[in-house]
């Protein structure tokens, strides 16, 4: 069953998986401006979670030949979502999760705290545990030495963020199942070491276009691209693969940390040996229409046949663990998410505080004016967002959320 929409371009067609709603106009002319660059591959395909980004719009994916867009990929490189599924059930809870999440909060920083603690500071840890140290200099101290050598602007705080949530979409959240069986389940990138590196280049590339002749218009600027074969796609692509590790360790501290957490209040538990640790903003190397191309998801999941992979809707509408089912079409993809429908002004204007509450009764979260941004309603109908991609994945778990932590 075909659920794609086809549009044709100046460029190479648009495959859109827009059943759950039209695009909105900016998002649109996003795609067209992407699918009009000479070296995209095949087509550009737009997820069902598709609105307006940088240069790109979130949910798109896109393959290259040749060349890589540093904006296409983002600024938050390697951000993705990590599930954990546990032993316990909801029979083993205590009436009141309060002390849970506090105990999750206090493991774990997160946003951009104003407030000083001796582990805690702004965006990441004051002292940083030892386990988090040792983690940096054994996987990543080396590496990033070396790129920052030669590239020093992008130099800045590192390990003291390794093992931090972060703000804004990100979060961490206990889960419940259709079988009342418990999950953690977290959302966080490669934090201000990614910004950084994708700011930079992204900058850099400006720069590397503005003094070529090319022979075709460049739509918008932020679509500036590196090729390959000059030194800085190469150091590009060191320093983006180096931040989408960072960013899978980052989840896998995260989630060590919120299950200890847990251990302090909850009966003993195991855990699967298999836990699900995806991207959803990265670049990889991929064969696909009988070519080796960089594909770059941008607010995409993976989705080959087998593949788990995981699709959040908001902090009050439940997420789904997937199975990918390898459709080509979309280079084997599928959404990040439900995709906002409001951006995070908007949704402070519009969304009250009462409604913010409605939506939340039943969940241990926060329920202030900090987080209206990320409310429910800010968000797509993520019910109508999974049967737009029911020929991209199949539903493995249904998970709604039992406590969430907002940035």
């Amino acid at each position: 069953m075909t659920q794609y929409s086809h549009h044709e371009t100046a460029g190479v067609p648009l495959k859109l998986w827009d059943s759950a709603g039209p695009f909105e106009a900016g998002a649109m002319q996003q795609l067209r401006n992407v699918a009009s660059l000479p070296f995209v591959h095949g087509h550009v395909a737009g997820m069902p979670d598709v609105h307006w980004g940088k240069g790109a719009t979130v949910g798109s994916v896109i393959a290259t030949k040749a060349a890589i867009v540093p904006a296409a990929v983002g600024v938050d490189i390697g951000c993705g979502m990590m599930a954990v599924r546990t032993s316990l059930t909801a029979s083993q809870l205590p009436d009141s999760l309060s002390a849970i999440r506090a105990e999750i909060e206090r493991a774990v920083p997160k946003g951009m705290e104003s407030s000083q603690t001796a582990n805690h500071v702004k965006g990441g840890w004051g002292i940083t545990p030892n386990s988090i140290a040792r983690a940096w200099y054994d996987r990543f101290e080396d590496r990033w030495r070396k790129i920052a050598a030669r590239h020093p602007k992008i130099d800045g705080k590192t390990s003291d963020q390794l093992g931090s949530m972060g703000g804004g979409n990100h979060f961490i959240e206990v889960c419940l199942d259709e079988e009342d069986r418990l999950w953690v389940m977290l959302h966080s990138g490669s934090r201000g070491t990614g910004n950084r590196i994708g700011t930079y280049f992204i900058e850099a590339a400006k720069t590397a276009i503005a003094k070529e002749r090319l022979d075709f218009h460049l739509a918008d600027k932020d679509l500036a691209f590196l090729s390959e074969g000059s030194q800085l796609f190469d150091d590009y692509i060191e320093a983006m693969h180096f931040a989408q590790d960072y960013a899978m360790s980052n989840r896998e501290l995260m989630m060590l940390r919120v299950l200890e957490a847990l251990r302090k209040h909850l009966p003993a538990f195991k855990t699967d040996k298999q836990a699900i640790n995806c991207h959803h903003n990265y670049a990889t190397r991929e064969q696909h229409f009988g070519e080796r191309v960089w594909v770059t998801r941008k607010g995409a999941v993976s989705a080959r046949a087998g593949e788990l992979g995981i699709i959040p809707g908001s902090m009050g509408t439940g997420s789904f663990i997937v199975e990918g089912l390898g459709n080509e079409q979309s280079f084997c993809s599928c959404s990040h998410g439900a995709g906002r429908v409001m951006s995070r002004g908007e949704a402070k204007k519009r969304i009250t505080l009462e409604q913010h509450a409605e939506a939340m009764k039943g969940i241990e979260a926060r329920v202030d004016e900090g987080v209206l941004d990320e409310s429910p309603a800010a968000y797509k109908d993520i019910g109508a967002v999974m049967a737009a991609q029911q020929d991209l994945v199949a539903i493995r778990h249904r998970l709604r959320q039992i406590v969430n932590i907002k940035g």
